[in-house]
């Protein structure tokens, strides 16, 4: 019989898009295509902690660019 697995066992890497967008990817998964990994793993709170941390715009990319073309 396995143990139950518990919040804090579950282990996650933070993913990032051609967008520069975040999110959270369980870490025994594999990748969806247009993700990368970031090389940040480790449990629930700590990947939010990251990607709050470099997350700080929340625009896509591509507004940012156009936004910056635009001045």
């Amino acid at each position: 019989m396995v143990p139950a697995q518990t919040a804090k066992d579950v282990k996650f890497r933070v993913v990032v898009n051609h967008e520069e967008q975040y999110s959270l990817w369980l870490a025994d998964r594999e990748i969806p295509n247009g993700w990368s990994d970031t090389g940040k793993a480790g449990t629930r709170e700590e990947c939010l902690a990251h990607i709050e941390a470099v997350w700080t715009d929340m625009r896509p990319l591509s507004l940012r660019r156009a936004m910056d073309d635009v001045r």
